[in-house]
Parts: structure tokens; sequence; C-alpha cells
């Protein structure tokens, strides 16, 4: 099982979705929990990982693709807030998007950033999201785990930083090669943002 890495001194755990947004420049810096797709391998394996550990990593990175029918793709950006679409409780009163008999907003914000790194919000869910039905969400970006990443994170105690390149988007998907088609520059600008997390560990910018 992967062990924290030690960014600056401190044990931060790295995680990620799938094995194709793993490349070299990730390789030669980090070595991820790799979960699984979607919210609840997401969920279901950062937990078992993390109760596990002892002692606790003191960040944990939730890192990958995603998509966005607005944001520049390819480039990197870090979650600013995050919300899970796939919940509608609205037939019971409680607004889309937020859990029953759970005091948590819509969207929860990750107060943790990284100086040089541009913010924009998420929506997490078990779709693919494509053409028109971005029409649908009101986030920036679309994941498939960094909710339920950050759900595990919560429930241990450690904070949450989310790093998203925008990998599709811009065409309607119709085949794998529509998304793994630019991974290879999100791993190498992923890496930079990696870099960038240390500096910012090193010289306190980020204190987890």
């Amino acid at each position: 099982m992967p062990q924290p890495d030690l960014i600056a001194g401190v044990p931060v755990l790295f995680v990620m979705a799938a094995r194709p947004e793993y490349g070299p420049a990730l390789q030669a810096r980090i070595d991820p929990l790799i979960t699984g797709i979607g919210p609840v391998e997401g969920a279901v394996r950062l937990t078992a990982a993390l109760s596990r550990m002892d002692p606790l990593p003191r960040l944990i990175v939730s890192l990958g693709s995603a998509g966005s029918a607005r944001l520049v793709q390819t480039e990197i950006y870090q979650v600013g807030a995050v919300g899970y679409r796939d919940m509608d409780a609205s037939p019971l009163g409680f607004a889309v998007g937020c859990t029953p008999l759970l005091d948590l907003p819509r969207m929860i914000d990750l107060p943790h950033r990284i100086p040089g790194l541009p913010v924009a919000n998420l929506s997490t869910g078990a779709n693919i999201v494509s053409g028109a039905a971005y029409q649908r969400i009101e986030e920036d970006m679309v994941d498939m785990e960094t909710f339920a990443h950050l759900r595990a994170a919560q429930l241990f105690d450690v904070p949450l930083i989310g790093l998203r390149g925008i990998s599709d988007g811009v065409a309607e998907l119709r085949e794998l090669t529509d998304w793994t088609q630019y991974l290879h520059i999100i791993d190498e600008k992923l890496a930079q943002a990696v870099d960038l997390l240390q500096d910012a560990l090193a010289d306190g910018s980020v204190q987890p």
C-alpha cells in the first residue's frame, strides 16, 4: 500500500483515480494511492487506506484530470470548492446537492491554496459529462472522485487540496482516446504543480 510522500518534510498522501493519469513526470516525484474511478471507489479505497495508516498524513492531495466546457484545455486548476452533483433529495425538501441530515453546504470550500495556481470550482459525480450536459453544471469543471476523497479526508480530520488538469470538454466525447489524448501534457503540468506545493510547504504558504 502506498505511504505518504515526504514533501518539504511534510507527509503528504497523493491520491489519483486511474493509472493513465499517472505519467512519467509524476512518477519521478510521487507514489500515489490509486483509488479507482468514481465516487464509490474513491471513498471506499481512500477510507480503507487511511484506516491502516499510523501516523496519518498531514495533507491529502487529490489530483488528476477533469472536464470543462469553459476552462482552458490542458491547464491546471486547484479546487476552490467542490460539490456532489449526484445527490438529489429535493422531493423531501432538501436542496439539490445537499445530503439529507448531514450538516454540510452544497459546495464545500477547500481553504488550503497553492500560490501561483488558478482556482476553479468543481462538481463531482458518477457520470461522464459531455456536450450539452455541461449546460446543467454550475461549476467550472467536473470530475468523478474529488468530493469522495474529501469526505474520506474529513472523516480522519486531514485537510485536502484538489488539483485538476482539463483533459476534455471542448468537443463531445465519443471514445476513450478523447479523454486520454492530452493526459501526457497534464502529467507534466501536474508535476509542476507538485513542485509549487513543495515550495509552498517549505516557505509556509501552505500550512496543513
